[in-house]
């Protein structure tokens, strides 16, 4: 067994003690008047004994513990050592059969060694943390309940920037209760006056994402100054030590759990294999092709219309997975053979397939014509790709406005998921997939981008309508849901996520004021009624499509009352020969042949 040099004092003290209890459990075993014959035994016994307890509390390797930060896990550590120590104490002191040995010494001494050892250990850090030097620690308020409280200090133990002084719970029953020594000092609705009183400028939400006491803090604490921090989340504990509190963003407000994947699925589905990513340099696309570069791919080939997204995605994987083979090019969708050529050369078994535009209110007018180009001939196209170069998976991102659509945008993503349908019937060896969602956090071309310029700007921030609500996630959950469902799905299948409850938008935009450290009266919002083609809320369903549980709790497959046909030479058709400025009356009249549940606005 070999000792660091900062590590052998305390391992000699332990052993000592170990001696002390020995004669301890001998002079308590004779009321402290040890007689001379079974003095001799004790010294006779003591070398076995420490040499015991060294072997015991070696295995349990006690002797790696940093008495510093000790807690109930290295007690328990400690606790088995011991026993183990009195275990071989009594086996060898058993076999050397000394005459009328006090048999309840054996059963005395682990216990007492445990005590002394023990104390010692709470004594040390006891006097580190007394008698640590000011250090410029900052007082810290915690809020959540006592379970989420005790992850968090856990998580910051030893940490030399913070001291908790108190805990707000949302639970009355945990008021004036304590936890290590901290005070419950009430409920987290009066948390900026509580943090006042105790002279605390920061507070930590231990919370859980999405609850609803990480949003009346939040409400509160822009009128106080009160900084707020959080715990970083797991998919960030790559990036960080996991340990140190980040200001609180605004997933943190609206995310929830985070979502489980088979993890032994997917690496089947993807380790060793090559997978290919249309609109690879977009937000969804680039979070599809991180994760899928941890899930041990060989080769990653990404494909984006961008120049510049896709220049950005390329420095990053080649930083962050060095092992792995990417490949990246420049291409549009709507161009085939180009398309073709790139998949036949790597071949891939799974083919995601993220490029599509979706700006609702640019598509609506002047760029309808686009708009159908890209969604649906485009994917008509990645989709016969993958077909032709047999493909395992073919995964199609497609949106909530597909469903009972009133714009564009919708319609033509809808009219993408009954293409994918159409082609999985010519190509039987590749599950052909839809997925469909809302809108995601962050994402470019949606409103939390669009808000945080407003506010930078001064405000003020402008909201269509002031009872819009809108479904949102994150952008890894998404991606980590459209991965799941590329390994459950099953041909011709549209697979819809549990995007949670919907939001407002003007709630959303008053909770960025917050965070920003700004007041409504700072920057106002202004409502400017819907715009072309927008409605108050999405659906995830339409009206004839109901849905059936999957083995993932958040996955649900959406079921229609009848399968629509499309005629996909009759749709290339019309597009190669409508022109290149058709009228908006005939592209939303050829929709709506397609795609009946469309309702123009127009």
């Amino acid at each position: 067994m070999r000792l660091r040099k900062e590590v052998l004092p305390l391992w000699l003290i332990d052993l000592l003690l170990i001696g002390l209890a020995w004669w301890t459990a001998f002079w308590l075993r004779f009321n402290f008047d040890i007689p001379d014959e079974f003095e001799t035994l004790a010294w006779l016994g003591i070398p076995w004994t420490v040499a015991s307890f060294a072997a015991g509390l070696g295995i349990a390797h006690v002797d790696r513990q940093v008495w510093r930060y000790i807690g109930l896990p290295e007690l328990r550590q400690l606790g088995w050592g011991v026993f183990l120590g009195g275990l071989f104490s009594a086996a060898i002191v058993l076999m050397m059969r000394y005459p009328s040995f006090p048999r309840s010494v054996l059963l005395l001494h682990p216990l007492i060694g445990l005590v002394f050892l023990g104390a010692v250990r709470a004594g040390w850090r006891t006097f580190a943390e007394q008698t640590r030097p000011p250090d410029g620690s900052r007082p810290l308020l915690i809020v959540g309940s006592l379970q989420d409280a005790a992850d968090a200090l856990r998580a910051l133990k030893g940490s030399s920037q913070w001291r908790c002084v108190g805990i707000v719970s949302p639970l009355a029953t945990e008021r004036g209760t304590y936890l290590n020594q901290i005070p419950v000092l009430g409920l987290s609705g009066a948390a900026v006056e509580i943090a006042k009183s105790v002279g605390a400028s920061t507070a930590l939400i231990a919370s859980p994402p999405g609850s609803d006491e990480r949003r009346d803090v939040l409400l509160q604490s822009s009128r106080a100054g009160l900084t707020l921090l959080t715990m970083p989340r797991p998919d960030e504990w790559l990036r960080t030590d996991g340990t140190s509190p980040r200001k609180i963003e605004l997933e943190d407000l609206l995310g929830r759990q985070a979502v489980e994947l088979d993890m032994r699925g997917l690496a089947g589905l993807f380790s060793g294999q090559t997978a290919f990513v249309s609109g690879a340099g977009g937000s969804i696309g680039s979070e599809l092709c991180r994760q899928i570069a941890r899930l041990g791919v060989t080769r990653l080939v990404c494909v984006d219309a961008s120049e510049i997204a896709i220049y950005k995605l390329e420095q990053e994987l080649r930083e962050t997975h060095p092992q792995m083979q990417g490949f990246y090019y420049t291409a549009n969708i709507r161009e085939k053979e180009r398309l073709l050529a790139i998949a036949m050369q790597y071949k891939p078994s799974v083919f995601f397939h993220a490029a599509a535009y979706k700006h609702v209110p640019l598509m609506e007018s002047h760029n309808e014509i686009e708009a159908i180009r890209t969604n649906i001939l485009g994917t008509l196209h990645a989709a016969r790709v993958a077909g032709a170069c047999g493909a395992q998976k073919f995964v199609q991102i497609s949106t909530d406005k597909a469903v009972n659509p009133t714009n564009i945008m919708g319609a033509t993503k809808r009219m993408a998921e009954l293409v994918v349908q159409s082609v999985a019937l010519e190509f039987t060896a590749t599950e052909f997939v839809s997925v469909r969602f809302g809108n995601v956090l962050g994402s470019s071309g949606s409103v939390v981008p669009l808000f945080t310029e407003q506010i930078a700007r001064g405000g003020p921030i402008t909201v269509t309508h002031p009872d819009i609500v809108r479904y949102f996630m994150t952008i890894p959950e998404a991606a980590r849901l459209v991965l799941q469902a590329g390994l459950m799905g099953k041909s011709g299948q549209i697979y819809v996520l549990d995007m949670g409850d919907p939001v407002k938008i003007a709630d959303l935009a008053r909770m960025m004021i917050r965070l920003s450290g700004k007041s409504e009266q700072e920057i106002p919002l202004s409502f400017t009624g819907l715009r072309p083609g927008e409605k108050l809320f999405e659906e995830l369903m339409a009206d004839d499509e109901t849905t059936e549980p999957t083995p993932h709790p958040k996955l649900r497959v959406a079921k229609t009352s009848g399968q629509q046909a499309v005629g996909i030479q009759g749709v290339i058709d019309w597009i190669e020969n409508v022109g290149p400025l058709p009228s908006s009356n005939d592209v939303r009249a050829w929709l709506r042949g397609h795609v009946p549940e469309y309702k123009s606005q127009a």
